[in-house]
């Protein structure tokens, strides 16, 4: 690629014209390029402010961090934190203001924004096969997942996540190889491996998934059966029932923020793709950093241990403020209660609606 690189340079430079190899990427009108710069920068703030929030919330909890669900959980939050940063700052930079950087520094930017959705949808999948131990073992979920193989599970998930998304900086380049007709200097059989290995997981996802809406569904059979009474095991079965609902609105927000951009994708492999059709992805690139402001509500913020977590947090922070304040010199006794104690008074799992284990 440098050779094609600098020969292309040359070449426009004996012809006095100033070259600029991305400028076929960089088609966005000056309205175009305004509505970019406000969307990516009110969603890049929101979806970053919610996921630190969700990291804040189960790193603060001894309670939380030790359990395999949430650690998953604050993987999926670390990775759309990153995504929401670098994606908004280099699409913006590139599509707003034309910044032109190095090859390798190009490399590293899009590497980077490919690893932080990769490593996304990556916990989104160990999500879901968490969800599904819990649910269909759930005498033996504890010994089976615990904390130690949930962060080597989550270590493995990251160094995949990178190697296959610094492939381009690591020399995979188009020139000769067919250049992307969406992403400078990305060959097509690079966008193509990456596209059937987004595909593996999001398969990963939807079949992992349809497994534990198939469990809800009887379920809510044996619901309707045994209505008039009460039967072992009830509360469970209501509690799946419950999770189902959230599943189904994982899975639509799944196929509604990523079939789009990755539909293009494939189109783009087989055909010459008008500014049009660019300009088209560039705004439904938009949705990958909406599913990641997303996530949060969906896995996080549903979860009743992390409310209450929160509402722990706050509590903290009020009466920090009125110790500092003009009353803080009568400060009220402070609570003996700590988070152990409080968390053997909360309410049994079962009973609270919350789908983690």
């Amino acid at each position: 690629m440098e050779e094609c690189w600098v020969m292309e340079t040359a070449n426009a430079s004996k012809d006095g014209l100033d070259f600029n190899p991305m400028k076929d990427y960089m088609i966005l009108s000056g309205p175009q390029k305004i509505a970019i710069a406000v969307m990516c920068t009110l969603l890049g703030l929101l979806t970053a402010l919610e996921n630190l929030a969700v990291l804040y919330l189960i790193l603060s909890s001894h309670r939380l961090r030790k359990k395999p669900s949430y650690l998953f959980i604050g993987s999926l939050a670390g990775a759309d934190f990153l995504a929401s940063v670098v994606f908004a700052c280099s699409f913006v930079n590139f599509h707003v203001f034309h910044g032109v950087d190095s090859k390798a520094i190009f490399l590293l930017k899009i590497g980077s924004v490919t690893m932080t959705f990769t490593a996304s949808v990556g916990s989104l999948l160990l999500t879901a096969i968490d969800r599904y131990l819990c649910l269909r073992y759930p005498p033996t979920y504890k010994a089976l997942l615990t904390r130690g193989r949930a962060l080597v599970i989550l270590g493995i998930t990251w160094v995949i996540s990178a190697l296959v998304s610094y492939l381009p900086l690591m020399g995979w380049t188009c020139c000769p190889s067919p250049c992307s007709e969406l992403f400078p200097l990305i060959p097509n059989d690079y966008l193509l491996g990456w596209l059937l290995f987004i595909a593996f997981l999001f398969s990963g996802i939807f079949y992992t998934y349809g497994h534990v809406l198939w469990k809800a569904h009887q379920h809510v059979a044996s619901l309707a059966e045994h209505r008039h009474r009460h039967v072992p095991g009830m509360a469970r079965m209501r509690l799946d029932v419950r999770l189902a609902k959230t599943l189904g609105l994982v899975l639509a927000v799944l196929l509604v923020c990523w079939f789009p951009v990755l539909a293009l994708m494939v189109h783009s492999l087989t055909t010459t793709l008008s500014d049009q059709v660019k300009k088209v992805f560039a705004f439904c690139s938009m949705l990958c950093l909406v599913n990641s402001m997303v996530n949060p509500v969906i896995y996080a913020l549903r979860s009743w241990e992390i409310r209450s977590s929160a509402h722990r947090c706050l509590a903290r922070w009020r009466r920090c403020l009125r110790d500092i304040g003009p009353e803080g010199k009568n400060e009220a006794p402070r609570s003996s209660v700590t988070e152990t104690e409080a968390d053997v008074k909360i309410t049994p799992w079962a009973d609270s609606g919350d789908p983690y284990c």
